[in-house]
C-alpha cells in the first residue's frame, strides 16, 4: 500500500562521501530530489540534512572489445614432466545453515529463522501477506558475517493467527507488532539489533525503534509502505464511504469471497507479477511461499482485519521520532509505492541515505538480492 507525501522545495544537503560498499556496482549521485508531492507531509527540523540520494547502477552491456587481426598459433613447447601448471582452487567459504525455531509470545507460537554465530545482529521483517521465507536469498549470505534472524509477524506466515473477533480490539496493529519485535530482540536475539524491513515491515521496524530506542542500532527500509489508504490521506467526502466498505468486508460474506478469489496460485502469481519488475523472479516456489500460509485457518480473518486497518502511524510521523540512523532504499520500478513519492523521506534528519535500485520493483530483497545484500552489509559496517 502506498501513501501520498507532502510538497517541499528543499534540496538535499551534500555531505562528505562515505566509504562505498564492496560490490561490482557504480554508485552515482542522483542530485536533489524533486518536489515533495503531498499535503500533510512536513520534514523534520533541526540540524542540516545529512542524506544523500544515490543510484545503485548496474550495467547489463559488455564493454566493447577492440578487434585485432588473427595471431598465428604458438608452436608446441615441451613441458617437463614434473612442472606443475595447475591453478590452486579458489576456497569458497560455505554459507551458514539456516535453522527454524518457534518462540512463545503472549502464549502464541511465533516462527522464526536464524543463521550465523557471530557479528552484529540483524532482524529481517517481511511485508503484508509475506513471511520470513521471503528473505531466503538474504539470510545465508548476510549470516556469513552477522547473526541473522527473520521473524513471522503474528498473524502471518507460520506464526499463530488468533481470530481478531475473539481477542482484544485492535490487535493487529503496528503497536502490537512493534512490541512483538522488541520482545523478540530481548528474549531470542538477546542483544540490540539492526532492523532490515520491507513494505509494511518498515512501519513495524520504525514503531519498535520509537517504543524502545535502546533495542535498535539502525534501520534499513526497503520500499516502505507509504500507506496511501490511510484515513488521514483521504478527502473528507470519501471517509464515510471507506468506513462503509470496511464494514462490508468485515461483517458480510463479501470479505471471504474476496479472499477466496485472491488466495489461488493464479491470483497470487498475477499480484506478484505486478509488483516485481523482473517477472522471471516470480517462480512457482515464490508463489507457494506466499500462498501456502494464507490457506491456514484464521488467515482470512487476519487478511480482512489488516486491509480494513486505515489508522495507526504513518512513516512521516515515526521518522522524526527515531533516534538511530536510517537508510532508505527504493525499487525504481515499484508500481505500488512510487519512488517519486518515496524520495520525500530523504528530507528527514535521521535518514542518512536514499538509494534508488534501478529496474527493481516492490520487493528488492527477493528480486535483486545482489544489490540489497551489499547495501545492508555496508550500512551495518558503518554503524556496528
Amino acid at each position: 500500500m502506498a501513501s501520498a507525501v507532502a510538497p517541499s522545495s528543499h534540496p538535499v544537503a551534500s555531505i562528505p562521501p562515505r566509504r562505498s560498499y564492496t560490490a561490482p556496482r557504480a554508485v552515482a549521485a542522483a542530485g536533489p530530489h524533486p518536489p515533495l508531492l503531498s499535503r500533510g507531509f512536513r520534514p523534520s527540523t533541526g540540524a542540516a540534512r545529512r542524506c544523500r540520494l544515490r543510484v545503485v547502477a548496474s550495467s547489463s552491456k559488455a564493454d566493447p572489445v577492440e578487434e585485432k587481426p588473427p595471431v598465428a598459433p604458438l608452436a608446441d613447447v615441451p613441458v617437463p614432466a614434473d612442472a606443475s601448471l595447475a591453478v590452486p582452487p579458489v576456497q569458497v567459504e560455505p554459507q551458514p545453515q539456516v535453522s527454524t525455531g518457534t518462540w512463545k509470545w503472549r502464549g502464541y507460537n511465533i516462527r522464526y529463522q536464524h543463521a550465523g554465530t557471530s557479528g552484529p545482529a540483524l532482524v529481517l521483517i517481511h511485508g503484508f501477506g509475506a513471511n520470513s521465507d521471503h528473505w531466503r536469498k538474504n539470510i545465508p549470505v548476510l549470516a556469513m558475517a552477522h547473526r541473522v534472524y527473520a521473524i513471522d509477524l503474528i498473524g502471518y506466515g507460520y506464526s499463530d493467527k488468533p481470530n481478531p473477533r475473539e481477542i482484544e480490539e485492535n490487535f493487529y496493529t503496528f503497536e502490537t507488532w512493534g512490541e512483538q519485535l522488541n520482545t523478540f530482540c530481548a528474549e531470542v536475539v538477546k542483544s540490540e539489533a539492526f532492523f532490515i524491513c520491507n513494505s509494511i515491515g518498515g512501519l513495524v521496524g520504525l514503531q519498535a525503534a520509537v517504543m524502545e530506542p535502546q533495542k535498535c542500532k539502525g534501520i534499513v527500509l526497503l520500499d516502505i509502505s507509504l500507506r496511501m489508504l490511510h484515513i488521514k490521506k483521504q478527502p473528507w467526502f470519501g471517509k464515510p464511504f471507506i468506513k462503509s466498505f470496511q464494514s462490508l468486508l468485515r461483517n458480510t460474506i463479501v470479505g471471504k469471497l474476496f479472499f477466496n478469489a485472491v488466495a489461488t496460485p493464479e491470483s497470487v502469481k498475477n499480484i506478484l507479477c505486478q509488483c516485481y519488475h523482473d517477472t522471471s523472479a516470480v517462480t512457482d516456489e515464490l508463489v507457494q511461499i506466499i500462498l501456502q500460509p494464507g490457506l491456514d485457518p484464521g488467515a482470512v480473518d487476519v487478511f480482512l482485519e489488516f486491509i480494513c486497518y486505515s489508522g495507526g502511524p504513518l512513516p512521516e510521523e515515526l521518522l522524526p521520532l527515531v533516534k538511530c540512523p536510517v537508510l532508505v532504499a527504493w525499487g525504481e520500478k515499484d508500481p505500488w509505492e512510487p519512488v517519486e513519492l518515496g524520495r520525500a523521506y530523504a528530507s528527514f534528519d535521521t535518514v542518512e541515505d536514499f538509494v534508488v535500485l534501478p529496474d527493481v520493483g516492490h520487493c528488492p530483497q527477493d528480486e535483486a538480492p545482489e544489490l540489497v545484500n551489499p547495501l545492508v552489509e555496508s550500512f551495518v559496517q558503518r554503524h556496528r
